[in-house]
């Protein structure tokens, strides 16, 4: 069994160092050198293809083995493999390159991937950018993919249910980070659906939100438009209702509770503020912490759908600063499991960016 140590009957399970990359040789004139074996994008590489990139930093190889090197994992983006050669790298990011690693299957999760596994569960860390499941018939390499991927490599060592019969029970935004639990059978399915549906699973998050956030439970009821084409909470965003708006929210609005608790106020650049906030769910609808945060006036950093209304000073970030911490359930046996993983390198990024302020800018004369 694919047991850590760390996942014990009530404990964490927490990120360990990742492995060293192997070291490179030319850079290219264009990306800033950081040390010999990663290289950190400019924005004058900005918006090129990874495979670009890559080609650039071994000293312009052919762009065959530049794509290899990508579709083969050995090419981390930010500590996170991104098999998809092209990609477009945004500046600030980091690009790890392990030229002499071994190829990593496609699709296979790697073992630091996988938190927990046994014959009815399965724990992964999702990165940032990868779909929790499909959301078009041709969409391929999703965490889903993954998942069943690795399940097949470690048959032997893993023993349980076809792969094909893993089932998903919840799921993560594309640029949402953390902890996603698969069951790997349908009493187990049927098991988590249950906690889920009586909200008993622990499940929490780390924001970056705009301004200063104050502790405090926010429930709403959500429906698919509120009024502009946007999801969001009936009556909240747009009180002022027009006509023909029903009075009552439709039969599909569902209520969203959501509990915020700020950890850190950050005092960024200026007059400009940012809060890390711890955030409980006490149901989990679509994009539920995101609404919530934006319709107080504190939308996530890297925010770009539910920030329109957003006027004050919006600050940088390479995608949406929210990272699922916390998952604690119970396993189908009765076993309490909780698991923990702190926010991967580019939500640290960007944390430490705004703990170091810079002084406002003088006013004109």
């Amino acid at each position: 069994m694919h047991e850590p140590a760390r996942a014990r009957k009530g404990r964490g399970s927490r990120t360990g160092g990742a492995a060293r990359p192997s070291r490179i040789g030319v850079f290219s004139a264009k990306v800033r050198r950081v040390s010999d074996q990663t290289v950190e994008i400019s924005l004058e590489e900005a918006g090129k293809t990874l495979e670009a990139v890559v080609r650039k930093a071994l000293g312009d190889v052919p762009w065959s083995k530049a794509r290899d090197l990508v579709k083969s994992g050995r090419v981390l983006v930010d500590a996170r493999r991104i098999d998809d050669a092209t990609t477009r790298v945004r500046a600030g990011q980091v690009i790890t390159l392990r030229v002499d690693a071994p190829r990593v299957p496609q699709l296979a999760l790697t073992d630091e991937e996988v938190v927990y596994v046994d014959q009815a569960l399965v724990v992964v860390r999702k990165a940032a950018g990868v779909l929790t499941i499909p959301t078009e018939d041709n969409e391929r390499d999703t965490l889903l993919d993954r998942v069943r991927a690795f399940v097949r490599l470690h048959r032997k060592t893993t023993p349980g249910p076809r792969d094909d019969e893993i089932g998903i029970v919840h799921r993560l935004d594309r640029e949402t980070s953390g902890l996603v639990v698969f069951a790997r059978t349908l009493a187990a399915k049927r098991a988590l659906a249950e906690q889920f549906e009586e909200h008993s699973i622990e499940r929490r998050y780390l924001a970056i939100a705009h301004g200063r956030v104050h502790g405090q439970t926010v429930k709403t009821t959500l429906v698919k438009d509120r009024g502009d084409g946007l999801r969001g909470s009936f009556g909240r965003a747009f009180p002022q209702r027009k006509k023909g708006w029903p009075a009552e929210p439709p039969h599909d609005a569902q209520e969203a509770i959501t509990h915020l608790e700020p950890l850190e106020m950050l005092p960024s650049t200026g007059n400009a503020v940012a809060t890390l906030v711890s955030v409980g769910l006490e149901t989990g609808r679509q994009h539920q912490i995101r609404i919530h945060l934006a319709e107080l006036g504190h939308p996530v950093l890297g925010e770009s759908v539910y920030i329109r209304d957003f006027r004050g000073k919006k600050l940088a970030a390479p995608r949406n600063m929210l990272h699922a911490t916390v998952l604690g359930l119970v396993h189908p046996s009765g076993r309490s499991l909780r698991f923990e993983w702190a926010p991967p390198e580019d939500f640290q990024r960007v944390l430490q960016r705004l703990r170091q302020p810079r002084p406002s800018s003088p006013p004109a004369r």
